[in-house]
C-alpha cells in the first residue's frame, strides 16, 4: 500500500466511495468523474502500476469479476455495449492499476481521438512485435 495513493487510501477505507463491489483481490467503485452513469473503477487492493506487474491469476480473477459488472450493468441499465479501458506506465494518472468499465450508449458522444498522423502498418512491424513476443517467457 501507498500511503499517498489515492486508490489505496479507499481500500484502507480512509477516504469515502460508493463500493458496487469487493473480494480479497480488488474493489469495485463507482468513478466520480463519470463518462456515463454506472461508470466503475476495478482496483486491485495490491498496488500495481501495470497490468503486466501482475500474476496471470490474479488477472484472470480480475476479468471474472468485469464479467460480473458488465452483466450487472446490463440489468441496471438499457445500455448499447460498454467499453473497459486502463491506463499504464505514465499514462495511469492515478499510479495505481485499475479499469474503467462504464455503459455505452449510441447517442453518448464517447469517442476515441485519433492522431493526424499516419503511421504505419506493415508486415516488418508484425514480424518485429512476434520476435519480441517470442523472447518473453512470464
Amino acid at each position: 500500500m501507498n500511503k499517498e495513493c489515492i486508490f489505496c487510501n479507499i481500500i484502507n477505507k480512509k477516504s469515502d466511495s460508493y463500493i458496487v463491489y469487493e473480494n480479497e483481490l480488488v474493489m469495485a467503485i463507482l468513478d466520480i468523474d463519470p463518462i456515463n452513469e454506472g461508470h466503475i473503477l476495478l482496483i486491485t487492493k495490491t498496488h500495481y502500476l501495470d497490468l503486466d506487474e501482475i500474476s496471470e491469476d490474479e488477472i484472470k480473477t480480475i476479468f471474472v469479476c468485469v464479467k460480473k459488472i458488465i452483466k450487472a450493468l446490463k440489468k441496471v441499465y438499457k445500455l448499447d455495449g460498454y467499453s473497459i479501458m486502463q491506463n499504464g506506465g505514465k499514462f495511469n494518472e492515478i499510479g495505481h492499476f485499475h479499469l474503467h468499465i462504464f455503459p455505452r450508449y449510441y447517442s453518448d458522444g464517447f469517442t476515441w481521438k485519433y492522431s493526424d498522423n499516419k503511421y504505419l502498418v506493415s508486415k516488418e512491424i508484425s514480424e518485429e512485435i512476434k520476435r519480441a513476443l517470442m523472447t518473453i517467457t512470464d
